[in-house]
């Protein structure tokens, strides 16, 4: 199985990318994993929240596969502990060829692309910037990785 990080937009904090890298680094010892960034829509000024939503949301569908196996972090969606979301990512392997989670742009995910999803992951029920998100799902990642191989990372 591989596994994708869809995002709408480059890391722009220097920090959280090094970080970021660092865990894409760790995750490729254990799975083949890629970051994937869809363009920031330019001049956006002009435009409704929906319609960002809806021009955004083309951009990542076309970046799917029609068997990917898709998954929005979403504020809506389930919330799994990280022994939880091992398991979780450890049944995926047995039935995804890929395995892609999307990390919307500002106002979340258009209407086609909730459609789209199989299931919605939400890491809190706080508010985080995307930028930080970023860094807190790879790190999740990669913990769930060492959780599934009973590598000492992670402590109960």
């Amino acid at each position: 199985m591989k596994i994708i990080l869809l995002l709408v937009g480059k890391t722009t904090n220097k920090h959280i990318g090094a970080c970021i890298n660092d865990y894409v680094e760790r995750i490729g010892h254990y799975v083949p994993f890629e970051l994937q960034v869809i363009p920031e829509l330019k001049q956006t000024k002009h435009l409704t929240e929906a319609q960002q939503k809806q021009m955004e949301g083309e951009q990542l569908l076309r970046a799917l596969q029609p068997t990917d196996d898709v998954v929005l972090l979403d504020e809506r969606g389930k919330e799994l502990r990280s022994m939880e979301f091992a398991r979780w990512i450890e049944q995926k392997q047995h039935t995804a060829r890929r395995l892609v989670f999307i990390i919307g742009g500002p106002y979340g995910f258009s209407p086609d692309l909730y459609a789209r999803a199989k299931e919605m992951l939400s890491l809190s029920r706080m508010t985080f910037s995307h930028q930080m998100v970023r860094l807190f799902f790879t790190e999740q990642i990669y913990r769930a990785c060492t959780i599934i191989k009973g590598e000492p990372y992670h402590h109960e």
